[in-house]
C-alpha cells in the first residue's frame, strides 16, 4: 500500500515537473485600443533537448506586433529560455490568447490560453474635429541589397587598379631600358664613355679593357653592317668586311679595314694569349675605334623609304605583339580569379546553389522572394506562401453545383511543376450526416488523374497546426505530364484536410521530387497553416 501511495506520489510529482517546463504570461491583462502587451513564453530545460518555437505563432483574434529574440537564462544545470511577442488589438472587448504549441525534444507542450480585456479609448469631445488626413504614401523600406553592390564594385575596382599598375600602366623606363631604346650609333658613343669611366687602365686589367672596346665596335657592325658580327671570328669578320666593300654595300676604306683588323687582333692576343700592350697603345686604339664608328656611319647608305616603312612596321608589330600580351594576361587572371571565387563560393555553399543564383532557379527566387501572409476562404485559413493566391473559379457540373459551394485561390499548375492551392467547400443539405474527410481528400487525388497523373503513391498521417487544428495529411509521389511531350517527370504532393461542421478546408502543394527549394518552400507553407474561426 504504501508502494502504490509512493508511485502515484512519484507520478503527480514527475507530471508536476513536465508540466512547469512550459509556462506563458503576459504583463497586463487589461489594455486599451491599440496599446501593446508583451506575451512572454519560458520553457526550462536542460542542454541536451532542442526547443523549437514554431514559425507562425497565431495569436487570433490578438495580432501580433513584433517578435523577439530568445533570451536564455542559466539556472545550475538547466536553462531558461524565453520567447517574448508584442501584441494588440483594435476592437475593444475580452479576448482569450489560445494555446500555443511548443516542441520541445520529442515532446510537444501547450500553453495555457490567457485572457485579456480590450477597453474602448475615452474620447474627449470638447475638443475640436479635424478632417480625415490624406494618405501619404510611404516608400518601401529596402534590404541590404546596396552594401552587396557596394562590396562587389569595391573588389572590382581594386582587381582592376591592380591589373592597371602591374600589367596597363606604362611603368618609368630603367636605365639600361633608355639605353636600349637609342640608335645603335649612340648606343657605341655612350658605351665608349662608360669604358673611360671604368678603372680598367687604372687597374692594368687590359683584358677586360679590350673586350669591351672590341664587344663595342663589335655589336655596332652586328646591328649596322653584317648581323653575324658578334659570334664571328677576327679573320671571318674583316673577310666579310671586304666582300661588302668590294660589292659596294659600304663605302669603307682599306685603311678603315686595316685599323679595324689591327685592333681586334691585339684584343685576340690580350685576351687569349696574355698579351700585355702598353697602356697609351690601349688609349689610343679606343679613339681609333671611336673614328672607325664615324667611318662606319657615314659609308652607310641612307636607309630607303622603303626600309623606312618596314622599321615602322617592325615596331607597330612589336607594339601590338605588346598590347595582346597585356589583354591574354588580363583576361587569363580575370578567369582564374572568376574560377577562384566560384569554385570557394561552391566549397562553402554548394555548387548547385551558386549555379543557380548566377543562372537563376524559379524555385529558388521564389523561396528568397517577399512572402505573403493572408486569409483564403470562409472560415478563413490563414497561410503564408511566396506569392498572393488569386481566386480561381472551376467550373462545376450543374448537378454538383447545387450540392456544394466551392471557394478556390491557387498559384501555378500541375504542367508549371510547382502548385499551391486553397480551396473551402460547403456542403449544401448536408443534414445529419457527416463529412468523410479521407474519401474527400481521394476525391483530390481524382482530380491530379484526370490531368494526366499517374503512379500515384499515397500515404496519410494526422496533422495539427500550430494553433491546435487537427485534420489529415495525405502525401506522397507521382508521375506528371510533361508539357508538349508524351514524357513523365516524378513529382510530389502534400494535402491538408480539415472539416468541421458542413465545410472541408484543403491545402494542396506540389512540387518536382528533385527540386530541393521547393521542399523548404513546402515545409515553410505547411508550418504556417492555421484555421481561423468563423466571425
Amino acid at each position: 500500500m504504501n508502494f502504490k501511495l509512493f508511485f502515484v506520489f512519484a507520478f503527480l510529482l514527475f507530471t508536476m515537473v513536465l508540466n512547469a517546463q512550459v509556462s506563458s504570461t503576459i504583463d497586463s491583462t487589461s489594455i486599451k485600443i491599440g496599446e501593446q502587451i508583451t506575451y512572454h513564453i519560458q520553457v526550462e530545460t536542460d542542454t541536451t533537448k532542442l526547443v523549437v518555437f514554431p514559425e507562425g505563432q497565431t495569436f487570433s483574434p490578438l495580432e501580433m506586433i513584433e517578435s523577439y529574440d530568445i533570451d536564455t537564462l542559466k539556472k545550475k544545470d538547466k536553462y531558461s529560455l524565453i520567447k517574448k511577442y508584442g501584441l494588440t488589438q483594435f476592437d475593444s472587448g475580452l479576448y482569450t490568447i489560445p494555446r500555443q504549441k511548443i516542441i520541445l525534444g520529442d515532446k510537444t507542450f501547450f500553453t495555457d490560453s490567457l485572457k485579456v480585456e480590450v477597453r474602448n479609448v475615452v474620447v474627449d469631445t470638447t475638443q475640436g474635429l479635424y478632417d480625415v488626413k490624406p494618405i501619404i504614401g510611404v516608400e518601401k523600406q529596402g534590404n541590404d541589397w546596396w552594401k552587396y553592390v557596394l562590396i562587389t564594385l569595391l573588389v572590382i575596382g581594386a582587381l582592376s587598379f591592380l591589373l592597371y599598375w602591374f600589367i596597363w600602366r606604362k611603368k618609368p623606363l630603367t636605365d639600361d631600358e633608355k639605353i636600349a631604346l637609342l640608335p645603335p650609333y649612340d648606343r657605341a658613343k655612350l658605351a665608349l664613355k662608360k669604358l673611360d669611366d671604368s678603372s680598367y687602365l687604372e687597374n692594368q686589367n687590359l683584358k677586360s679593357y679590350y673586350s669591351d672596346l672590341t664587344f663595342i665596335i663589335r655589336k655596332y657592325l652586328d646591328e649596322k653592317v653584317y648581323d653575324r658580327a658578334l659570334e664571328s671570328t677576327t679573320d671571318e669578320l674583316i673577310s666579310r668586311l671586304n666582300l661588302l666593300k668590294e660589292s659596294n654595300q659600304v663605302t669603307l676604306s682599306h685603311e678603315d679595314i686595316k685599323n679595324l683588323e689591327s685592333i681586334l687582333k691585339r684584343a685576340d692576343l690580350v685576351k687569349f694569349a696574355k698579351s700585355a700592350p702598353d697602356i697609351e697603345l690601349a688609349k689610343i686604339d679606343r679613339n681609333t675605334i671611336d673614328l672607325e664608328i664615324d667611318h662606319v656611319k657615314e659609308a652607310l647608305p641612307e636607309p630607303t623609304e622603303e626600309e623606312k616603312l618596314l622599321d615602322e612596321k617592325y615596331r607597330e608589330e612589336q607594339e601590338r605583339k605588346k598590347k595582346r600580351k597585356k589583354v591574354w594576361l588580363t583576361v587569363g587572371i580575370s578567369i582564374f580569379l572568376l574560377f577562384a571565387t566560384l569554385t570557394g563560393f561552391s566549397i562553402k555553399y554548394g555548387f548547385s546553389y551558386v549555379k543557380d543564383t548566377i543562372i537563376g532557379h524559379d524555385s529558388k527566387e521564389l523561396l528568397e522572394g517577399d512572402w505573403v501572409r493572408s486569409d483564403y476562404g470562409f472560415p478563413p485559413i490563414s497561410i503564408t506562401t511566396p506569392k498572393v493566391l488569386k481566386r480561381t473559379t472551376p467550373e462545376l457540373p450543374e448537378e454538383m453545383a447545387q450540392q456544394i459551394e466551392l471557394t478556390q485561390f491557387s498559384y501555378g499548375s500541375l504542367i508549371d511543376k510547382f502548385q499551391i492551392q486553397v480551396a473551402t467547400t460547403k456542403i449544401k443539405n448536408l443534414g445529419e450526416n457527416k463529412i468523410d474527410l479521407e474519401q474527400a481528400l481521394d476525391g483530390t487525388l481524382k482530380l491530379f488523374e484526370n490531368a494526366g497523373a499517374q503512379n500515384i503513391i499515397t500515404k496519410n498521417e494526422k496533422f495539427e497546426t500550430p494553433n491546435g487544428a487537427e485534420g489529415i495529411k495525405i502525401y506522397g509521389t507521382m508521375d506528371s505530364p510533361v508539357l508538349g511531350t508524351d514524357k513523365l517527370e516524378k513529382g510530389r504532393y502534400v494535402i491538408l484536410g480539415f472539416t468541421a461542421e458542413s465545410v472541408i478546408q484543403q491545402v494542396m502543394l506540389f512540387y518536382k521530387e528533385q527540386d530541393k527549394y521547393a521542399e523548404q518552400i513546402v515545409s515553410r507553407i505547411l508550418n504556417s497553416v492555421e484555421l481561423k474561426p468563423a466571425e
